[in-house]
């Protein structure tokens, strides 16, 4: 069985791999999941703000959802058009360390889908 900190480490090094990647003028769409929730935001590294939020904790997206990968779905649509509100149409993915599979891709697909660009 892998130790549960050597798994933190290995995907806090990815991610700082990836973040220094991912540096530009462009916001980016993070992602964060944890076992039960998911959550997604906008930021604009250079102010250091963010600009847009959604979780799968909100009203809005807990709404009778069957699995996890619905509520990530869910959560994408709502990042987007609080997004395209803010007057942002196009953002880098940043996905956190995580393996583009299941629900990370389930909320970059419906954030796609909603109107982003990436």
């Amino acid at each position: 069985m892998i130790d549960p900190r050597t798994k933190l480490k290995r995907r806090a090094m990815r991610n700082r791999t990836r973040l220094k990647k991912l540096s530009g003028g462009v916001p980016r769409l993070s992602v964060f999941r944890s076992n039960k929730y998911i959550y997604a935001q906008v930021i604009d590294d250079a102010k250091g703000v963010t600009l847009a939020q959604a979780s799968s904790l909100e009203k809005d997206a807990k709404a009778k959802v069957a699995s996890n990968a619905d509520a990530a779905v869910k959560v994408g649509k709502l990042v987007a058009e609080r997004a395209k509100k803010a007057g942002i149409k196009e953002v880098v993915f940043d996905r956190g360390g995580y393996i583009y599979h299941g629900r990370v891709k389930a909320l970059a697909e419906a954030a796609r889908d909603g109107g982003l660009k990436f």
